[in-house]
């Protein structure tokens, strides 16, 4: 059983796109979605700086391009035709990772998909300059102590990562609050992000998000969709676009796809580009689960060996 995942925001790094651009589909692709989404996904994937990169409006499409452009070169998808994979066991992503893999279930063109995306981007970009905030990653510490830390601070747990790992969200002062009262035995590492996610702050983008779904008639996933939510797979294309939606001001359970995914025998795991972090992830939550991390198109030989 497969499972094929795309990242979210805070995986992109500066120059990622650079060795993808020599593949002439990859490029093609890229500069057709750049027009969709009315950004030079191009430019800013291999001369853009961290500042630039880390702009929520610039990163969510940057993301889901690069996901789906890398998708396409795993499995061969020909030139001018979306990438799905059918032949997945399951698909997830991680936060905005999970309208990549939406998209690659079928639920979504790939041009839809980057229209919702720069919607979501340019909302969620707005949401977050209403009021200065921010995340922090909290590594380590006993699960219960952390999540009554950050009550304490009025911080909401909007990344439950799993393996140890979760994200607090809110107000830089809170933030501040916290990293000057943490919880015991634990990390904290303040993220390169513009907002705090998939919190109440962001509610302004919602009903920006829900006027564009509206618009939009999605199909029903070809293969195993799992949900950020609660981890349960989603049967319906309007129900998929229903939870993308509310995901945007709800926190992600990471750790529940995982153990979704463990109960579903999840043998391997491909991580769509920029890969690394939930591949990471599954080598301390997921133990014994084949995984590849695409990064260059030097992974994609190793990622074609798991597929079925």
């Amino acid at each position: 059983m497969l499972a094929i995942v795309a990242p979210g925001q805070g995986a992109q790094t500066p120059g990622f796109l650079e060795p993808w651009l020599e593949l002439p589909a990859f490029a093609a692709r890229l500069g057709a979605w750049s027009e969709v989404a009315q950004i030079d996904l191009v430019e800013l994937g291999t001369k853009g700086d961290a500042e630039q990169i880390k702009d929520t409006a610039v990163a969510q499409p940057l993301l889901v391009a690069a996901g789906l452009a890398s998708l396409a070169e795993l499995l061969g998808t020909p030139a001018g035709a979306d990438p799905v994979a059918s032949a997945a066991g399951v698909l997830a992503g991680h936060s905005v990772g999970e309208l990549t893999a939406t998209a690659a279930a079928g639920v979504l063109p790939a041009e839809a998909a980057m229209t919702f995306v720069a919607a979501r981007g340019r909302g969620m970009a707005e949401a977050s300059a209403v009021t200065p905030t921010g995340m922090t990653a909290v590594l380590g510490g006993d699960r219960d102590t952390v999540l009554a830390k950050l009550a304490e601070h009025g911080l909401t747990p909007a990344n439950d990562n799993g393996a140890g790992q979760i994200v607090a969200a809110g107000t830089l002062e809170q933030l501040a609050a916290l990293a000057a009262d943490g919880p015991e035995k634990a990390r904290l590492i303040p993220l390169s992000v513009a907002g705090a996610f998939h919190t109440t702050h962001m509610a302004p983008a919602v009903d920006q998000l829900a006027a564009l779904a509206a618009t939009l008639t999605p199909a029903d996933p070809v293969t195993k969709l799992l949900s950020n939510a609660d981890g349960s797979a989603v049967t319906t294309g309007a129900e998929v676009l229903d939870r993308l939606v509310k995901q945007v001001s709800n926190p992600v359970r990471w750790d529940l796809c995982m153990e979704s995914m463990l109960s579903l025998n999840v043998t391997g795991i491909i991580e769509l580009l920029p890969g690394g972090t939930l591949v990471g992830l599954a080598k301390r939550g997921m133990r014994g689960v084949a995984s590849v991390a695409v990064k260059t198109p030097n992974d994609l030989a190793a990622a074609r060996d798991l597929l079925p």
